[in-house]
């Protein structure tokens, strides 16, 4: 437990709140500043928001004696990652009132959309609302959003698993009515009682957390980088409990050595939902309890359990659930990608999956993606479903609309572009970094597009292209590309340079290791060539390029 003397300046910021309200009021009531007060800049995380700037523009408004041009990120709250058509076109009319127009799909199931001026804030909330959507919870020092893995099957298991992670971010929502004070115009609550928090307290948690429930055989959601990992244990056709992880986290410092990428570590096995929810729970409050307050950078869970142990971390949730954990079933994952292309699942519903490079749903003179999503959602005939993979699900599509649906996609290029993309193009994740990013240090999904279009002829000139290699980018050392656990992940160090790791696995549960330091766009395509020669001479049978990679640094050491 954290030094009470020994607190970072968030947790006086926290705690004397008056629960998230802070002064944002009067911030958003201040026209003479695009931005918004210190204190209420981490407040407003916690309501779903980031204050961000437009850095391409920075140098021009500093010449022009001009503050930068501020503006702020909203990101909803979608457990699952789930909208209605309805709701889809309502965010595609609200991006385009209210923000650059582009709808970002993130690397955890969810949208957000950037480029929202302060006085269309408010406004956007509302919006939102309206089509009874929110962004609680979505950034912040609380449970972020719940992720689950998101691909049709021929079984009504991830029914059940999507319904879990609802009832798990609805237990884990903050209790303060502040975001309908804030936002909505509701009432002032008088009775602070009624927001009594026994779960985040005043405090709320020492840094953010995430949760992520996979269902065997596709691990699609990553689920061991999260803070908490939920894995279905199946028998017989039905899920007869999860086996629970903890303590997963990609997010490091250059240059710090105490900070470090993590993958979740096995409790045990829990076989009911009330046990999983509780178990869930209790993590949450020994985090709450025992993370660090004091630095930031070593505040996520699994620095805490590195400080207790895993046993001893198992030991203290055991003690406040009332129950012990079983040792952990047997599962196994077979693949991390999206299956792109149609499937029909149990009921004879139909689903497609298409491919969004890098999340980022935006119309171009070749390519009306947006515009054809819009028309897709307009018939009213399917459900939009969004993967930790960046990608679009059409989903519950009945025979009768196939047809139609498909000659949409096919009207507005979209089939086209998702059968025509490579593989490597389809295994590619990029977080946002430049130019919203306050802490990109350099580019990630403006340049790994036209990045990957250079690595691609070098697969091809070793007979490689069709293989389903994850590549990763991201702006800095943070990992929400997730690049740490890539088989090929770029991690920025500079504009135009990054640290070059490789030797993760197809699967998800190897991390990689950095195999050059500061390279720029030369030197990746010439290392990334000499490593497909040997690859494409050396592998064994059936062997991926993370497995050949880490074998390969084994060799070398």
């Amino acid at each position: 437990m954290t030094d009470k003397n020994n607190l970072s300046p968030v947790e006086r910021i926290k705690t004397s709140s008056n629960g998230l309200r802070g002064t944002l009021k009067e911030s958003l009531l201040d026209d003479f500043t695009g931005a918004i007060r210190e204190d209420d800049q981490t407040l407003i995380k916690f309501h779903g928001m980031y204050q961000q700037d437009d850095r391409d523009r920075r140098e021009e408004r500093v010449a022009k004696k001009l503050e930068w041009l501020y503006s702020y990120m909203i990101r909803l709250r979608l457990p699952g990652g789930f909208l209605t058509s309805e709701q889809w076109a309502g965010l595609h009319e609200i991006a385009e009132n209210h923000s650059t127009g582009v709808i970002k799909i993130t690397t955890r199931q969810t949208i957000q959309l950037h480029g929202i001026l302060k006085s269309h804030v408010k406004p956007t909330i509302q919006s939102f609302n309206l089509r009874h959507l929110d962004s609680i919870a979505a950034c912040g020092d609380v449970n972020r959003n719940v992720t689950c893995t998101s691909n049709p099957s021929e079984s009504p298991l991830h029914q059940e698993a999507y319904e879990l992670a609802g009832k798990i971010s609805e237990m884990c929502l903050p209790k303060t009515k502040s975001y309908y004070d804030l936002w909505i115009d509701d009432e002032l609550v008088v009775d602070r009682k009624a927001e009594e928090d026994p779960l985040y307290q005043d405090r709320y948690l020492p840094r953010k957390l995430k949760i992520g429930i996979a269902v065997p055989p596709n691990n699609d959601v990553d689920v061991f980088i999260n803070d908490i990992a939920l894995i279905a244990v199946i028998e017989d056709h039905k899920i007869v409990g999860y086996n629970i992880a903890a303590g997963g986290g990609l997010g490091a410092t250059h240059g710090n050595d105490a900070t470090y990428a993590r993958l979740a570590s096995l409790l045990g096995f829990v076989d009911t939902e009330e046990k999983v929810l509780k178990a869930v729970y209790e993590i949450i409050t020994v985090q709450r309890d025992f993370g660090n307050r004091s630095d930031r950078k070593l505040s996520r869970l699994k620095y805490t359990i590195d400080k207790l142990g895993i046993d001893g971390y198992r030991t203290e949730v055991e003690k406040r659930c009332g129950f012990s954990f079983e040792p952990a079933r047997e599962f196994k994952f077979e693949q991390r990608k999206d299956r792109y292309g149609w499937v029909q699942n149990h009921e004879g519903k139909w689903f497609y999956t298409l491919f969004v490079e890098h999340g980022r749903v935006l119309d171009t003179d070749e390519y009306p993606l947006k515009s054809g999503l819009l028309k897709i959602a307009e018939t009213g005939k399917v459900n939009f479903r969004f993967t930790c993979n960046q990608n679009l699900i059409l989903s519950d599509i009945s025979e009768n609309d196939k047809a139609e649906i498909e000659a949409l996609l096919k009207e507005s290029g979209i089939s086209t572009y998702t059968d025509e993309a490579s593989a490597l193009r389809k295994n590619s994740v990029a977080c946002v970094a430049l130019n919203t990013c306050s802490l990109a240090l350099a580019e990630a999904q403006r340049y790994l597009p036209s990045l990957v279009t250079k690595i691609e002829p070098v697969l091809e000139k070793y007979g490689l292209q069709n293989e389903d290699i994850t590549i990763r980018m991201t702006g800095c050392p943070n990992g929400c590309g997730r690049s740490p656990n890539a088989e090929i992940g770029f991690v920025g160090t500079a504009y135009g340079k990054y640290n070059l790791h490789i030797g993760g696995d197809r699967l998800g549960t190897r991390l990689n290791t950095k195999f050059k330091e500061n390279v720029g766009e030369e030197e990746i395509i010439e290392t990334l060539d000499q490593l497909f020669g040997i690859y494409s001479q050396q592998r064994n049978a059936e062997e991926t390029f993370g497995d050949f990679s880490y074998r390969y640094l084994q060799t070398a050491k």
